[in-house]
């Protein structure tokens, strides 16, 4: 079986799949269709702390499925939304994880992380970036192995 990390920016994810569908990203379809490539032996999800009981909620859903949730403060732009600055945070990790797997999963369509794929897989391991269309950088569907959309069963409508 494959020894699969996944990584999911949240914020990333939030803001994506919020502008093209107007409704949230499923998790736990996340979860099914990685699991079906291999095993998922860490999983880490990166978000912002707001403080309030709808997102703690939200991070306990995540918890449940088997991600660790990484927190930072919630910082606010001056055009209303919100920074989660995780950039760094997630490419330490997943180059940390790549020694130890045989596929990286990133769940973002942001472009910063196209040398990181890159890099990924010239260690040997698959990099596979899900992303909503339209919204996914170009270069990091490029530099992916496999770039799954983030569309269907991956949107959760009804909330």
């Amino acid at each position: 079986m494959k020894k699969i990390a996944v990584f999911a920016d949240v914020q990333n994810l939030y803001y994506t799949v919020r502008q093209v569908y107007g409704c949230h990203f499923d998790y736990s379809v996340l979860w099914a269709e990685v699991s079906r490539r291999g095993v998922i032996v860490e999983a880490y999800a990166y978000a912002i702390d707001r403080g309030d009981a709808k997102q703690q909620q939200f991070q306990q859903i995540l918890r449940k499925l088997g991600f660790t949730v990484k927190l930072k403060p919630y910082i606010q732009r001056s055009d209303g939304s919100a920074k989660g600055d995780w950039d760094v945070g997630i490419t330490i990790d997943v180059l940390d994880a790549a020694s130890r797997v045989d596929e990286v999963v990133l769940a973002s369509g942001d472009g910063d992380f196209d040398l990181l794929l890159e890099r990924v897989r010239s260690q040997g391991v698959a990099a596979i970036a899900f992303g909503v269309p339209g919204l996914t950088a170009q270069s990091l569907i490029r530099a992916a192995s496999l770039y799954v959309p983030i569309e269907g069963d991956l949107l959760l409508r009804n909330h």
